[in-house]
């Protein structure tokens, strides 16, 4: 049986991280799977409870910059970005040190780690409590939609995992944006929360990342969320729609199409961060609503590039890729 547990039970969420249990945790982004980094059977167990493919390594979770600086070797775009956007979501992938205590499982076997400080408050309590180094990829089964409410999470984790310590919904709504230093060249592996501009605007040029059809002739990801097919609803997804058909369910952003069987709006206003933040809970309910009514697909009206359009376009890719 999984635990439902308030904010209030933070130490009984953090003794069970380190009793090398898997607790989900609200972040500002999704709620993430959180086990002991250190502990290598816990981390297989998130790989278990996920079905998720051993070589997509995760993130692992820190309180500060000084606790994931300890575990990897931090430069000075690592540190500025850190100064600028922690907490907050944003992934640094950096080299890893050798004295490290994180499993190597948590990151695939690489020489790299990814880091990150969550910027909600509840996570960082937990993680300061804990005490320990915490991965914590989304609280999902591999290939669904991410979770962004405890309900989530529970809607398709229940009696896998311990517990789930419930923050509300989660603000941001979409994944951390995953930044590669540990080459020279900073890549951008992952849109996600905090847009390439900004970061360019600290460090200056960003490489792009190659195209998502490409990330798994590579072998070994070196981010996570750079499976291909990711982010899926049962119901096949159509893109860039310009018109609703009545056995269709559609993903509204502005005003909604005529004639869908079934209409969830992401922003009437055109708001990429209300979009954003309501784009899995969206996907979810056009999926169930979809099947329940026996609609055919999921059609997404276009969504603009900049900002955080980027992270959601992302997703909207992967949730629509061959499968």
């Amino acid at each position: 049986m999984t635990l439902l547990l308030g904010a209030e039970e933070v130490e009984r969420a953090a003794a069970l991280l380190r009793a090398g249990d898997l607790v989900a945790f609200p972040t500002e982004t999704v709620y993430g799977l959180g086990a002991d980094a250190r502990n290598g059977r816990a981390v297989a167990a998130v790989f278990e409870a996920k079905g998720r493919p051993h070589f997509n390594p995760l993130i692992c979770h820190f309180p500060d910059a000084e606790a994931a600086f300890a575990e990897v070797v931090a430069d000075g775009r690592a540190r500025a970005l850190a100064a600028r956007f922690w907490p907050g979501p944003l992934t640094l992938v950096l080299p890893r040190r050798p004295e490290s205590r994180v499993d190597l499982l948590a990151g695939a076997g690489l020489d790299t780690l990814a880091v990150r400080v969550p910027g909600h408050p509840l996570s960082l309590a937990l993680l300061r409590a804990a005490a320990v180094p915490v991965v914590g990829p989304s609280a999902n089964r591999s290939g669904e939609v991410s979770p962004t409410t405890a309900r989530h999470v529970l809607d398709g984790l229940s009696g896998r995992i311990a517990a789930v310590l419930d923050g509300g919904p989660c603000e941001v709504g979409v994944e951390s944006t995953v930044l590669d230093l540990a080459a020279g060249e900073a890549t951008l592996l992952r849109p996600g929360g905090v847009p390439a501009e900004a970061i360019e605007a600290v460090i200056g040029p960003v490489a792009r990342p190659m195209p998502i059809s490409a990330t798994q002739a590579k072998g070994a990801l070196r981010s996570p969320g750079m499976m291909l097919s990711h982010y899926a609803p049962s119901l096949p997804v159509r893109l860039e729609a310009r018109d609703a058909a009545a056995d269709e369910a559609l993903m509204a952003f502005g005003p909604p199409l005529p004639g869908a069987g079934r209409v969830w709006q992401l922003s009437e206003g055109r708001d990429l961060r209300e979009a954003a933040a309501r784009l899995f809970a969206g996907l979810r309910w056009l999926d169930a609503e979809g099947q329940r009514l026996g609609l055919a697909r999921i059609a997404v009206m276009p969504v603009p590039m900049e900002g955080l359009g980027a992270a959601i376009n992302d997703r909207l890719e992967r949730a629509a890729a061959p499968r």
